[in-house]
């Protein structure tokens, strides 16, 4: 058996603007002293000249975007997640979202996969902030493929986009006919017992944990939301009304996330049995990023396990 093709969607995303940014003349790229670790250095060599890299000053760097977008220009701001997020919230929501400027927010290096820079860049938070600021469009791809795909789609997007790419190889899922639409979810396994909902890295632990109840005469039926917001409520109701048992999983805490969203859309349409995957109201730790992601049960056997727990 050939071996699973594995590409960090950070490299996804450098290399995506790179290709893009002579389709798009008007995009330029703004980076806070991180180009090597948020790929976007592969835009620089292109093109230099739409690329600025403005220090270790991430709040002003989401001022320098919101300049830009007012002038016309489609800006991707980028910078780690806890830094795009998290420092920089307060420029986020009043400089960008509150006038609904044209700003992407590339963000890497969240959640537990940045292994050992330990708790306090592991962002296990974004999806919340993100999520609450009105009108902001919320993105996790899950592999290569659609990580290219979400950046060609913000940029065609008018308005504020939050977009989160991971540190760590994750396997290609998607094949060359998959098409993202922002808002749309994608059924990868077709199932009648349990919905399995997922985004990002968990995506191919989702569908690894599939194969191993379907073993045991559990068929679930995986789906990859990889936009938080908009939900994909018509997809995901469907599914649970096929099911009546929903399964969420996310490299976040379950507080604010995937799992909320699915939570309040589920709560006031269709109750059902449900379980969140995540991170369960702490702060991560320092470790390498495989070792931390089987500790938090966010691999295919954890995301298994707890399952069948939920299942009995």
């Amino acid at each position: 058996m050939s071996e699973i093709k594995k590409i960090a969607t950070r490299e996804s995303y450098g290399k995506a603007l790179a290709e893009l940014g002579a389709e798009f003349p008007q995009l330029v790229v703004l980076d806070a002293d991180l180009a090597n670790a948020t790929k976007t250095e592969l835009f620089k060599k292109v093109y230099p000249e739409r690329h600025i890299d403005c220090g270790i000053a991430e709040s002003n760097m989401m001022g320098i975007a919101a300049g830009l977008a007012a002038a016309g220009m489609i800006p991707f701001a980028s910078t780690f997640a806890m830094f795009a997020a998290g420092r920089a919230y307060e420029q986020v929501r009043n400089s960008i979202a509150y006038p609904r400027l044209n700003v992407k927010i590339g963000a890497t290096h969240a959640g537990i996969s940045v292994g050992e820079d330990g708790a306090s860049h592991q962002c296990l938070e974004d999806f919340a902030l993100m999520r609450v600021i009105p009108g902001m469009v919320v993105i996790c791809p899950a592999d290569d493929i659609e990580a290219r795909q979400a950046v060609r789609a913000a940029i065609e997007y008018n308005g504020p986009v939050y977009l989160r790419f991971g540190r760590s190889a994750v396997p290609v899922i998607n094949d060359d006919n998959y098409t993202f639409q922002i808002g749309k979810g994608h059924v990868l396994r077709s199932g009648k017992d349990v919905t399995i909902v997922a985004n990002g890295i968990t995506v191919a632990g989702a569908l690894e944990a599939a194969e191993r109840l379907a073993a045991e005469g559990t068929d679930a039926e995986v789906i990859n939301i990889s936009t938080i917001k908009p939900l994909d409520t018509e997809l995901l109701l469907a599914s649970a009304a096929k099911t009546g048992k929903v399964v969420t999983c996310e490299e976040h805490s379950i507080i604010g996330g995937l799992g909320s969203a699915v939570a309040e859309c589920l709560s006031e349409s269709l109750p059902v049995r449900m379980l969140r995957i995540g991170v369960r109201d702490r702060f991560g730790e320092s470790g390498p990023a495989a070792e931390l992601i089987h500790k938090y049960q966010l691999d295919g056997e954890g995301i298994y396990t707890q399952i069948k727990d939920f299942l009995k």
